[in-house]
């Protein structure tokens, strides 16, 4: 024997865990970040790929690790070549103007339910295929995706009809190119549609819509379609109106039918996963059919299959697209790991599915529904199990087989001491439970436990781990995330069991049926009611602006940490959970710097369509919003321009707070906005004119009230003085008269001064108001063109009192209105005043420095 390797034992060195497939996956992401910002010819690309390619295959046996790291140089440049060779988006409408009168020919190729909208119209948007466009007798043969409002009025004696897929229809209609408003932090909305293959819109009356003869499209998806709407004709059988929108929200991804309030009250408490078609639903199913099959004695392989099987058929059935097909791949190759006894390479299986889907769309990364998907599963399964591994999993574990003594031979000194102290507990309440029931029941109360812990840990975890993707891609925190997903996890779990049930026994009887679907209406209603009480916290509207580029690194570094750390032992675990904990609590609570030029008084018109918002920036960084935008609500729209688009800008450039807003008038597309804006930035004062009563307007003053914001009525001849800056009232008069009719010359009209510049902001006025505030001789460097250029405003006489250099008009493009008017550009253009506009240059930036102005974009 020798001695020294007695005396030394050897120490087998146990080898690092690797997932290859993770870093390749990560590697081919990072070049498609790359490909995005980076630009450089796609032949470079190539031939940079092909060297690393080729370079690694040699020193793949020679030197592993150069040899895996060329493997992933070679992946990462050939992850951006797909973006950098990826030809321009044609014009499919080509020659067609905005708003040109046309007759289409074209067929459903997707079709949405049909809604009431107001008091009794109705509408249902559809996704079509052109196969003819006649513009005028001039035929033209293209075929761009069209996506068209049909309506009825509520007074219309038209019949409606229900559109269905592959339906041929003819109709006259305008069609219009998508439009983006063009303000930074803006949501693509034109890219959005060119990824689904639409490049017009379109708004038709049903009684002017033609059937045509014969089918278009594919078959499939015509039995598909009628699945779906099958199954819909069932859900609104078994549940009320109310609960049917939540089980048509939850299980096929129509959320059409829920109201945006009760959407963002999910939204609020972070379990807005629970209305779409997520991962969680997905793995539910999946889960519970494994299961089911498992106790029924079905074999392994089989109970897999199956639960693939019936998984991939209900991503069919959905149609709702990549979200549920990519929880779809993940939850197949979780099982196929499982199945073949391989749960460590489920990191592995986690590259192996993003790299997939990456390959087939390179764009997808960028959405934020791909983010989220897979830093779920990577924060679960490289942070959450293996801390759960060390804590609960080996206490889980020894709540097994409690009456074998035999079994504490097996474990740990302080889990069989555990295991002693239950058998004495159960002894002691076995008069109440007796012999036989007292040690199980305690058993699994005590597995209830701890699985409600693990619960805890991981929702806990997600939460930290989601701060910074939610509040890059939402401007939220969460922070009532925990408690709301504790209601709601189970509750979902027990509303999709049970809605799937009913449907399914609705087939044979719904009768029967109405038993499960009663179990799921009280489920969904205990779901409702506790999102809904939780969302009304105040604390539950904590809204962020965009993180800074230093804390989206220290977030993503602390991220990656954590993971790492998660496998070690005690304190560094602690000490990852700490950085994802402290990175979390700045994005919360640490506003971000003001993008702001020191010195300066800004004058930001933001694009908010056919509205005005204007942003103001002192030279210390005081804010002032004057007007929110808005859209009448006659055009039925779902969008809020305070939150969607002006809330938005106002975070991308890191205001978390504003000091003051202001309203010139109560018109739509002026304060439509400003409920979201008061609920977001939170200002300390709401100044105001003189204002007629309104519906609108009582409830957004009741919204200022319970705020505490104060209300400021100003009047001309008011003075304020704040941060460098002079505020002169100029309009509405002293004694102006209210009516029931809110008129355009009661707007609120205001001169901002900063040294010797000056910038004058004149909202909706018109020439009665125009007069009296050209008497007062309001000489200024920049004019807020009134009325979105209307001819019933900038009249010679302000322009020759006024001498502004410079002009901006809010506009929105294609309007109704015809503005801006062409006599009113020529008045400007004689008056030399360099003018721009909301609906040509998007958000319009001007600089007053006290001397100077200076406008953004650069003169044109």
């Amino acid at each position: 024997m020798n001695s020294a390797s007695s005396t030394h034992p050897v120490r087998v060195r146990k080898p690092a865990t690797r997932q290859p497939l993770l870093w390749a996956s990560l590697a081919y992401a990072g070049g498609i970040c790359a490909g995005r910002y980076a630009w450089r010819p796609p032949l470079w690309w190539l031939i940079a790929g092909l060297v690393f390619g080729f370079s690694a295959f040699y020193y793949l046996r020679r030197r592993a690790r150069v040899g895996m790291a060329l493997t992933l140089s070679s992946l990462f440049v050939f992850g951006a070549l797909p973006l950098q060779s990826r030809p321009p988006v044609g014009d499919e409408i080509g020659s067609l103007d905005d708003g040109q009168d046309v007759l289409v020919t074209a067929h459903v190729i997707r079709e949405g339910s049909l809604m009431r909208k107001g008091l009794g119209d109705l509408q249902q948007k559809l996704d079509l295929g052109v196969e003819q466009i006649d513009a005028g007798g001039h035929i033209r043969n293209s075929h761009p995706g069209i996506r068209a409002s049909f309506y009825r009025k509520a007074d219309s004696p038209a019949a409606i009809h229900e559109f269905r897929y592959g339906e041929r229809i003819r109709f006259p209609t305008k069609l219009y190119r998508p439009h983006n408003f063009r303000n930074p932090g803006a949501f693509d909305y034109e890219g959005y549609l060119a990824e689904n293959g639409i490049a017009a819109l379109a708004s038709v009356k049903t009684g002017e819509v033609e059937l045509l003869p014969g089918f278009a499209g594919s078959r499939f998806e015509l039995w598909r379609t009628r699945a779906r709407h099958n199954v819909v004709q069932k859900i609104h059988l078994l549940w009320p109106e109310n609960e049917a929108a939540l089980v048509d929200a939850m299980l096929i991804g129509e959320n059409a039918l829920v109201g945006r309030d009760f959407l963002t009250d999910f939204q609020r408490t972070g379990t807005y996963h629970v209305l779409v078609i997520s991962g969680l639903k997905v793995s539910i199913l999946a889960l519970v059919t494994f299961w089911l099959l498992r106790q029924f004695r079905v074999g392994t392989l089989a109970s897999t299959a199956i639960a693939v099987l019936l998984t991939a058929c209900y991503a069919v059935l959905t149609g709702v697209g990549a979200p549920v097909w990519r929880a779809t791949l993940m939850l197949a190759l979780y099982l196929c790991t499982k199945l073949l006894y391989r749960r460590k390479s489920i990191l592995n299986a986690i590259g192996v599915a993003a790299l997939i889907l990456l390959l087939i769309d390179p764009a997808s990364l960028f959405g934020a529904s791909f983010q989220l998907s897979f830093l779920c599963v990577l924060i679960i399964t490289a942070i959450g199990t293996p801390i759960l591994e060390r804590t609960t999993q080996p206490v889980l574990s020894a709540m097994k087989n409690l009456e074998s003594v035999g079994y504490d031979y097996a474990l740990p000194p302080a889990l069989v001491q555990l295991r002693l102290d239950l058998r004495m507990v159960a002894g002691r309440l076995q008069r109440f439970l007796g012999r036989r029931g007292a040690l199980p029941l305690l058993a699994f109360a005590a597995r209830l436990v701890l699985l409600g812990a693990e619960f805890l840990v991981i929702s806990l975890v997600l939460q930290l781990g989601f701060t910074l993707p939610m509040a890059y891609d939402f401007h939220r925190a969460t922070v009532v995330s925990l408690p709301a997903n504790i209601l709601a996890v189970p509750l979902t779990e027990i509303a999709l069991v049970t809605c799937l049930a009913a449907i399914g026994i609705s087939y044979a009887s719904l009768r029967i049926a109405k038993l499960p679907a009663l179990i799921a209406g009280l489920s969904l209603q205990a779901l409702a009611g506790s999102v809904r009480w939780i969302g009304r916290l105040r604390v539950a509207d904590t809204r962020v602006a965009t993180p800074a580029p230093w804390l989206i690194l220290a977030g993503v570094a602390a991220l990656v940490m954590a993971m790492v750390l998660a496998r070690r032992r005690g304190r560094w675990a602690a000490a990852g959970l700490a950085l994802m904990a402290s990175c979390a609590l700045w994005i919360c609570a640490v506003p971000p710097r003001l993008q702001m030029r020191p010195s300066t008084l800004e004058v930001t018109t933001i694009d908010v369509g056919q509205g005005d918002s204007i942003l103001l920036v002192s030279p210390h960084g005081r804010t002032w919003l004057v007007d929110a935008g808005g859209i009448p609500h006659w055009m039925h729209s779902e969008l809020d321009i305070g939150e969607d688009v002006v809330s938005p800008y106002l975070w991308s450039r890191g205001v978390s707070h504003l000091d003051v807003v202001a309203i010139t008038h109560p018109h739509a597309d002026h304060i439509g906005g400003m409920k979201a804006v008061l609920a977001n930035f939170h200002p300390q004062e709401l100044w105001m004119g003189a204002t007629s009563a309104s519906a609108e307007l009582d409830n957004l003053l009741q919204a200022a009230k319970e705020l505490n914001i104060a209300t400021v009525p100003l009047k001309a001849g008011d003075r304020r003085s704040t941060d460098g800056l002079f505020f002169r009232i100029l309009a509405p008069a002293e004694d102006a008269e209210l009516s029931a009719r809110k008129r355009n010359d009661d707007s609120l009209v205001m001169s901002v001064t900063y040294g010797r510049t000056t910038a004058l902001l004149e909202g909706d006025a018109e020439k009665e108001s125009e007069r009296r505030i050209a008497q007062e001789q309001p000489q200024a460097d920049l004019l807020k063109v009134a009325h979105h250029g209307s001819a019933t405003s900038t009249i010679p006489e302000l322009l020759a009192a006024v001498h502004p250099r410079l002009a901006v008009i809010s506009v929105g493009s294609r309007n109704v209105y015809g503005h801006p008017r062409l006599e009113v550009l020529e008045r400007l253009a004689e008056s030399h005043v360099r003018t721009y506009r909301t609906d040509l240059d998007g958000a319009v930036t001007i600089y007053l420095d006290g001397q100077t102005v200076t406008p953004r974009p650069p003169d044109r």
